[in-house]
């Protein structure tokens, strides 16, 4: 059969899509643009805000229009979390956040039989008292010959912010072990990537459930030292997992990117305190301060929402002048998004969109400051690079700090070759390559000592 997947939301998401697409193929299907006709639409659904949640809808209807026949398959957070709102759409097969196999043998079976409508959705999931369940094991990676492939090791999250819908979407904390994680990391390297990402839910709660001491600084150094000719970098972290030990034991890891993403979500004491989040402006400082003093320059990127409930004009003043403290290398910048069941959807002080909106403009001007000052830093320095892609006559691909750039060559796609850099514009930089290849991160990094 001709199966369509569109994806929306989180790199988490994408792992799983990726899974579902190599499954797929190796049960003999075909994979084909969303935008033609297919046999199959499978939507991959994020419900992180209520855009991503618009998205969602446009697209089921879309699916369902394309080809009045085609069975139209949804799954993701969205559906697990307002399922009923799915079916109405029309959806043929609803299922939730697990089981990704599971729900492409239904599909396969209404493929077959285009029976009823069938609705899978583990609805415990959204408890805060939920059952712990067992890491469900994907393949990593998409098709072959992929520069990057994204390796899940965790799922859930225990946290409970407040603004944040995700632990009912996904249930509590989940971990791939140790030993699972290195060997997929072992096959991603003999298939050809370069380039390994750790990605989950909340990577910084690797190891909880497994109960056998082990954090998320054991699973990095048994990943980087099964799989040494990979870079391997790392999902968004929880600033406190960035304590002296992570840094030393991280830093004498060569293969690990010197590219740390520490969500900040608010520069401000008093709203992270209404957010839930589990550490204040000075705890989340010295968690930036220590990346510095352990790496050589890293990239240090981070999330922002503005427009909190209760958040004035002075916490958000306050919220500015943090940020550019901390000096980040990128940011994304999110309007705070009310989500139904949350308990900041009750709190009093709820601001306007349009105020909302604009405090987003003004922290990513910011942010696009920060970034140029950062980039324009980078001019004169050798650094290596992953080749992606060509693109508008140049080729282009990424530092392991994560900075994007733009050189000139032939066929680089899957080298890591040195670039020295000579300009910056558009949010990228620029250079002219160097002969030799050098090894994964080394050029780049390194301890400082």
């Amino acid at each position: 059969m001709n199966i369509a997947i569109y994806t929306l939301g989180c790199k988490v998401n994408q792992v799983e899509s990726q899974a579902m697409e190599r499954e797929l193929l190796r049960r003999g299907h075909a994979l084909v643009p969303f935008g033609g006709p297919a046999d199959a639409y499978i939507v991959n659904t994020c419900t992180v805000t209520a855009v991503s949640d618009k998205k969602c809808r446009n697209l089921i209807r879309r699916a369902r229009k394309a080809v009045p026949g085609a069975v139209v398959a949804v799954c993701g957070c969205y559906a697990q979390t307002d399922p009923d709102a799915v079916a109405a759409l029309g959806a043929d097969l609803v299922s939730g956040s697990t089981g990704r196999m599971a729900f492409l043998d239904r599909l396969e079976e209404l493929l077959q039989t285009r029976g009823a409508q069938v609705i899978t959705v583990d609805k415990a999931l959204a408890r805060r008292d939920s059952p712990r369940r067992g890491f469900e094991r994907l393949p990593a990676g998409g098709a072959l010959g992929r520069t990057r492939a994204m390796l899940k090791v965790e799922d859930g999250c225990d946290n409970f912010c407040s603004y944040c819908v995700i632990p009912y979407a996904r249930g509590p904390v989940r971990s791939l072990p140790l030993a699972e994680a290195e060997e997929e990391a072992r096959r991603l390297a003999e298939e050809g990537c370069r380039e390994v990402v750790l990605t989950g839910i909340e990577i910084s709660s690797w190891g909880r459930d497994l109960k056998n001491g082990q954090t998320l600084i054991h699973l990095v150094e048994g990943v980087c030292g099964a799989a040494p000719g990979l870079r391997v970098r790392l999902g968004s972290l929880e600033p406190r997992t960035v304590t002296g030990d992570f840094c030393r034991r991280a830093a004498a890891l060569p293969n690990l990117c010197p590219h740390f993403h520490l969500s900040l979500q608010s520069g401000c004491d008093a709203t992270l305190a209404r957010m839930n989040r589990r550490y204040d402006t000075a705890r989340y400082y010295e968690s930036v301060r220590l990346l510095r003093d352990h790496f050589q320059d890293p990239g240090i990127t981070t999330d922002l929402i503005t427009g909190f409930p209760g958040e004035s004009e002075e916490e958000f003043a306050q919220t500015l002048a943090f940020v550019e403290r901390c000096a980040f290398t990128a940011m994304h910048v999110f309007p705070y998004s009310r989500r139904p069941g949350t308990p900041a959807a009750d709190m009093p002080g709820q601001i306007p969109a349009a105020g909302k909106e604009d405090r987003a403009r003004r922290a990513i001007a910011l942010g696009k400051g920060l970034e140029r000052r950062w980039l324009e830093g980078q001019k004169g320095r050798v650094l290596p690079v992953l080749f992606e892609e060509e693109k508008d006559g140049l080729w282009q691909g990424h530092t392991p700090h994560y900075a994007l750039v733009r050189a000139r060559g032939e066929a680089l796609h899957n080298q890591v070759l040195d670039v020295e850099i000579t300009g910056a514009e558009g949010g990228a930089l620029t250079g002219s390559l160097r002969a030799a290849q050098p090894e994964p991160c080394a050029a780049a990094r390194n301890v400082v000592e």
